[in-house]
């Protein structure tokens, strides 16, 4: 009786979905913490490259 409930406990993948979602997030947190500087200043040179590119657009009409 124990045995076999030990065995389905150990077989029951119920949440192993979600688990794997939750490591991965965590993976994609850690990444994101380590590289924050190097991505802050690559999305405000798209920005202002963007800006740019609006004041170009503008400066034509």
């Amino acid at each position: 009786m124990i045995a076999a409930k030990m065995k389905s406990i150990w077989s029951d993948e119920s949440a192993q979905g979600s688990t794997e979602y939750i490591l991965l997030l965590a993976v994609v947190v850690i990444i994101g913490v380590i590289f924050k500087d190097k991505i802050k200043g690559m999305v405000t040179s798209k920005l202002g490259d963007v800006e740019t590119g609006m004041g170009r657009i503008s400066a034509q009409e």
